[in-house]
């Protein structure tokens, strides 16, 4: 449907639509604000972590330590009124240490019973620190559970929290002893969200505000059952044929074959599904309502591009040896487009 048709439709309640994005723009503006008292100078990390949150999905943040992912997740679940768990991911932890287990209890009357214990991943967002310091299974086990949104314990199902979101934390820098994750498991994570180093004027900010006696408190604007009609709202947004051309066209192009783009198509092994495209289309409905418009345009799509699709792409050998990178290849396909 394009934005037109959907304004003009009198019975699809364009006039209430308008009224509630009207009204959830003021709330995210007061939510942006909050999160700026806190996070300093990462306007495009916060932007985008609320994207994936909007859209309904999960997030990985990539970037060196000490560049306040952490806080940066701790600050998002408590403006947004979500309770939040973290869970650091070493080569020891086991699934159980995530999703919960089943223990053996004895009553007053001296019966015998299994009692499940849940584990931290029974909160609506939770932050996986370094998570490629995980064992495949335990890698597997949660996002098993980020993508069904239920734990399955002794043939027992229990559901997750709603709303529930993971946003995970990866370190580019140091490899040694980590388990990358597999591309089909990097693919659940709507975004991944490149974290960098602060520029002068804001590390200036952060080393003043955040050395002396007191700090900046963020308070709470939205509520779990406010973000859950947000998330509806983003999901009624119109979209206008270019927009939905030009997100299918950026996700063929990146992919081996006929249609892969030129600046691509000798250094690709593999590229994007169709999960891509619906990540980048629900995440630049977001990023429209986040800067207060009703309908996403091509700006939007362009801005996502890189955060959706980058993690998506397998580069071939000779790639590789030439020191071709995911994120250079679909620059180039961006510089390119048309």
């Amino acid at each position: 449907m394009t934005e037109q048709a959907f304004l003009d439709n009198p019975t699809g309640g364009a006039v209430d639509i308008v009224a509630q994005a009207q009204s959830a723009l003021a709330d995210l503006q007061r939510v942006k604000a909050e999160i700026g008292k806190i996070v300093f100078g990462q306007d495009v990390v916060v932007e985008q972590a609320l994207a994936c949150i909007l859209a309904g999905g999960h997030g990985l943040l990539v970037g060196a330590p000490g560049l306040a992912k952490t806080r940066l997740v701790e600050t998002i679940a408590h403006v947004l009124g979500l309770d939040w768990a973290r869970v650091q991911f070493t080569p020891d932890l086991m699934p159980g240490d995530i999703l919960g287990a089943e223990v053996l209890d004895l009553d007053e009357a001296g019966k015998r019973a299994f009692r499940f214990i849940k584990g931290p991943i029974f909160a609506q967002m939770l932050m996986a620190d370094e998570i490629n310091r995980a064992s495949p299974r335990t890698q597997s086990a949660l996002l098993q559970a980020m993508q069904e949104r239920e734990v399955t314990i002794a043939g027992h199902s229990y559901a997750l929290p709603r709303p529930f979101h993971v946003l995970a934390t990866q370190n580019p820098i140091e490899q040694e002893g980590t388990y990358p994750l597999p591309e089909a498991q990097l693919d659940r994570f709507l975004l991944q969200i490149a974290v960098d180093y602060p520029d002068l004027a804001t590390e200036r900010r952060i080393l003043l505000e955040t050395t002396g006696s007191s700090q900046a408190q963020a308070a709470q604007v939205l509520t779990p059952q406010r973000l859950e009609a947000i998330q509806h709202l983003v999901r009624l947004m119109p979209v206008s044929d270019a927009v939905l051309e030009a997100v299918l066209r950026l996700v063929r192009a990146a992919r081996p074959g006929p249609e892969a783009h030129a600046a691509l198509r000798e250094w690709i092994a593999w590229g994007p599904g169709p999960r891509a495209g619906q990540a980048l289309l629900t995440t630049a409905k977001a990023r429209a309502l986040l800067r207060g418009r009703l309908a996403p345009s091509l700006d939007d799509v362009e801005a996502l591009a890189p955060a959706a699709l980058s993690h998506r792409i397998g580069l071939d050998y000779a790639a590789r040896a030439q020191g071709k990178t995911a994120e250079g290849l679909v620059a180039a396909l961006l510089a390119k487009k048309g």
